[in-house]
């Protein structure tokens, strides 16, 4: 009996996975203005490294 509904068990195995590995993203997500805070951070940290390694090589 399982070799013949394996197809249908697999897809659905298969979107349930799918179906709570999108919730789990969507219960995680940070916010639009988190996100563009940590990247600004960042970006100023690479701009500090920069300039720091620009002024030890001088």
């Amino acid at each position: 009996m399982l070799a013949k509904y394996w197809k249908k068990i697999g897809m659905l195995i298969l979107i349930i996975a799918c179906v709570f590995n999108i919730m789990s993203k969507l219960v995680h997500k940070l916010s639009l203005n988190k996100e563009m805070l940590y990247s600004a951070e960042y970006m100023y940290e690479q701009q500090e490294n920069e300039v720091n390694e620009e002024n030890q090589t001088n």
